[in-house]
C-alpha cells in the first residue's frame, strides 16, 4: 500500500500569511481566535464561575460606591484599591484629587474584574488562558484613563502651565518619529552611542571572521593575565556590545581589568541570503569555531566559556557536545539568563505556539528571516505599560523627550534571524523542548545536559520576563555538577549589566557542589541570604578561585596559524544594519 506524502505547505496560503504578519507585526490572528473560543465556549459552560464574576462585579460597584461617599465627606480617605507595585501611572499625587480619584479607582476596580474573568475557568488550556488574560491586559492598558488628555491630571495641569506648549511639542516629537520609523532609521538620540565611538570601545583586534562570526581578543591591561582565556558568547538576537556599553558599565573592560584575556563572538546581520543558515551552522560556525581559534591563540589551555540569553542555550548545547565527543576543552561554564527547559519560558511563549510556529514561518519563508519589527513587537507587548503607553504620554502628551541611554540606543541597535534556524530553534527548543528531553541532536546522535561536568555559574534575574529565573533554575534538574547559582535583582538586561557601585543593586548567591540533593526555588530562594552590590565581583572571585597563577598575556592572534588580526574592534560584523 503506498503511504500519502505529506503535502508540501502551498505557496499561496505562504504568501496571504506573510501579508498578514506585516499588518499584524508577527502575532497570529488563528492563534488569538483560537485562544478567545477556548476561553469564551467554556466561560458560557460554567454557570458557577458567571455567578462568581456577577457577584464580584456587584461587590466592586458597592465598594467603589462606599468609596465615593467616603470621599465627599473626607478627600484624605484611603483609596479602596492601590495599583500593583510596578504601576506607576497612578503615582503623581493629582490623581488624589477629585474626580481623578474616582477615575483610576474605577479603572484599577474594572481591571481586577477582568483579571478574576479571564483567569481561573475550568476547562481552559493553560496556554490560552494566559494568552487571553495577556490580551484583555493590553486592550486595558490602552484603554487607561493615564493615556487620555481629559483624565491625565498631569497631562491637563502641564497643558495649562505651558499654555499647550507641551502637546505642541509631543506632535513634533510625534512626527519625527512617524518619519524615522517609516524611514527604517533608528529612534532620536541613538546617533551619540555608535559602536567603536563612544560605545563598544574597548581595545582589541578582530582575530578571526567567517560568514556568520567576528571574533575579537581584547587587549589586556594589566602585566600579567590568568592562563584560562574567557570565550563570551551573546546571542545573535541582539548586538554583542551590551556586554562592553560604555566603559563604566563594560562588563569586557571588568574581566580585563581582573586580569583576564577576553575573547567575544560578533554575530553577522543576517540577510535574506543567509536564509538557509541552521542552529548546526550556528553551534559549529559560531561556537565551536571560535574556540578553536581561542584554543589555536591560548594554546594548552582550557577556556572558561560565558553565554547570555540564546548565546547560551547555544553554549550548553556547545558543551554537551564536547562533552559527548569526551573533549576536555571548557574550563568553565557561566550561563547568565539562560534557559535550558522551555516548558515554563515565561510570557514570551505567549507567542509561541503551533499556529504562531506556523504563521511566522511563512513569514520568515517570504522574506528570509525574522525581521526586526516582528521580535521588538513582541518584547513590547511584554512591557506595554513602560515601553509603549507611558512612553506615548510623556513624550507625546506631555512633549517631554526621555534623554537617551547607551542601554536603550543598543535596544534600538536590532539583529535579524534567518528563516531556517529560527523556524528550528521555536520547534525543537520552544515546542518540543527536546534539549531539556534529551531529544537534541548535534551531526545526528542527541546530546544530553547532564553529561556537561564542568563548573557552572548561573545568573538569573528577579523581573526577567525573557528567561524567568524559576525556568533559569531548572538547570540544577539536569546536572549534578558543582553549580552556583545567582539570582540577581533587576530585569533580562539590566539584571546582566550590573557594575559595581550602581545603587540599589544586591543579589543571592549559593553553591551546590557535585552529588548533593536538589533544591526547589522558593525553598533556595527564602534561604539564600541577600547581599547588598554587583554580582560581577562575585563571579570574578568565582572565576579566581577556578583559575591557575598568572602569565605572560598572550599574543595577539596567530597570524602563522591563521589568525591574523583583521582590524580593530569592534569590527565591521556589528556595524551591519
Amino acid at each position: 500500500m503506498q503511504l500519502d506524502v505529506p503535502d508540501v505547505p502551498n505557496g499561496l496560503d505562504r504568501l496571504f500569511h506573510a501579508t498578514m504578519g506585516r499588518l499584524t507585526a508577527g502575532p497570529s490572528p488563528a492563534a488569538l481566535w483560537l485562544a478567545f473560543a477556548d476561553w469564551s465556549i467554556h466561560l458560557g459552560q460554567s454557570p458557577g464561575k458567571c455567578q462568581q464574576l456577577v457577584e464580584k462585579d456587584f461587590r466592586k460597584a458597592v465598594r467603589f460606591g462606599n468609596y465615593a461617599v467616603r470621599l465627599a465627606s473626607d478627600p484624605a480617605c484611603p483609596s479602596c484599591i492601590e495599583p500593583l507595585s510596578q504601576d506607576d501611572r497612578f503615582r503623581d499625587p493629582l490623581w488624589r484629587e477629585t474626580p481623578f480619584n474616582l477615575i483610576h479607582q474605577g479603572f484599577l476596580l474594572h481591571q481586577q474584574w477582568w483579571h478574576c474573568g479571564t483567569t481561573g475557568v475550568g476547562g481552559v488550556s493553560r496556554h490560552h488562558e494566559q494568552l487571553v488574560s495577556f490580551m484583555v491586559r493590553q486592550g486595558l492598558d490602552m484603554l487607561s484613563p493615564s493615556n487620555f488628555i481629559a483624565m491625565n491630571p498631569e497631562v491637563l495641569a502641564t497643558t495649562v502651565r505651558e499654555g499647550g506648549l507641551n502637546l505642541l511639542h509631543g506632535g513634533a516629537n510625534a512626527w519625527v518619529d512617524w518619519e524615522r520609523l517609516s524611514g527604517g532609521k533608528p529612534p532620536a538620540g541613538t546617533e551619540a552611542f555608535r559602536p567603536g565611538e563612544t560605545v563598544a570601545v574597548t581595545r582589541g583586534e578582530v582575530v578571526m571572521r567567517n560568514r556568520l562570526i567576528e571574533l575579537i581578543q581584547y587587549a589586556p591591561t594589566t602585566g600579567r593575565v590568568h592562563p584560562e582565556p574567557i570565550l563570551i558568547v551573546p546571542a545573535w538576537i541582539m548586538k554583542f556590545y551590551i556586554l562592553d556599553l560604555s566603559p563604566r558599565n563594560s562588563l569586557v573592560r571588568h574581566l580585563v581589568d581582573a586580569g583576564y584575556s577576553v575573547f567575544m563572538i560578533s554575530w553577522h546581520n543576517p540577510t535574506g541570503q543567509d536564509r538557509d543558515l541552521a542552529l548546526n551552522d550556528y553551534l559549529h560556525l559560531g561556537i565551536l569555531d571560535a574556540l578553536a581559534a581561542v584554543r589555536t591563540i591560548v594554546p594548552d589551555a582550557r577556556v572558561n566559556a560565558l553565554g547570555y540569553c540564546l548565546g547560551g542555550t547555544l553554549l550548553a548545547i556547545a558543551a554537551a557536545y564536547l562533552a559527548r565527543e569526551e573533549r576536555n576543552e571548557l574550563h568553565s561554564i557561566t550561563l547568565l539568563a539562560v534557559q535550558t527547559d522551555f516548558a515554563d519560558a515565561g510570557e514570551l511563549s505567549l507567542f509561541i505556539d503551533e499556529s504562531q510556529v506556523d504563521y511566522l514561518e511563512d513569514l520568515m519563508w517570504e522574506q528570509g528571516y525574522l525581521g526586526t519589527r516582528q521580535m521588538s513587537g513582541a518584547f513590547q507587548l511584554l512591557r506595554s505599560n513602560d515601553l509603549i503607553w507611558s512612553r506615548i504620554v510623556r513624550h507625546y502628551l506631555l512633549g517631554r523627550r526621555t534623554p537617551m541611554t547607551d542601554l536603550m540606543a543598543w535596544n534600538a541597535d536590532t539583529t535579524r534571524m534567518p528563516y531556517r534556524m529560527h523556524s528550528e530553534y521555536l520547534r525543537r527548543l520552544f515546542l518540543s523542548n527536546d534539549l531539556f528531553e534529551g531529544r537534541y541532536e548535534v551531526d545526528g546522535r542527541p546530546v544530553a545536559l547532564r553529561d556537561i561536568h564542568a563548573p557552572l555559574f548561573v545568573v538569573a534575574a528577579e523581573r526577567d520576563h525573557v528567561a524567568p529565573w524559576r525556568s533559569v533554575f531548572k538547570i540544577n534538574l539536569m546536572n549534578d555538577t558543582d553549580i552556583t547559582f545567582l539570582l540577581t535583582t533587576g530585569g533580562h538586561n539590566a539584571g546582566i549589566l550590573s557594575e559595581p557601585g550602581r545603587a540599589g543593586r544586591s543579589f543571592r548567591m549559593t553553591r551546590r557542589p557535585a552529588g548533593t540533593r536538589y533544591v526547589d526555588p522558593d525553598s533556595w530562594s527564602a534561604a539564600a541570604p541577600p547581599r547588598e552590590g554587583s554580582w560581577w565581583a562575585a563571579w570574578v572571585d568565582w572565576l579566581d578561585e577556578l583559575s591557575g597563577a598568572p602569565v605572560e598575556p598572550p599574543a595577539v592572534g596567530a597570524p602563522a596559524k591563521g589568525y591574523a588580526s583583521l582590524g580593530p574592534a569592534p569590527g565591521r560584523y556589528v556595524l551591519e544594519r
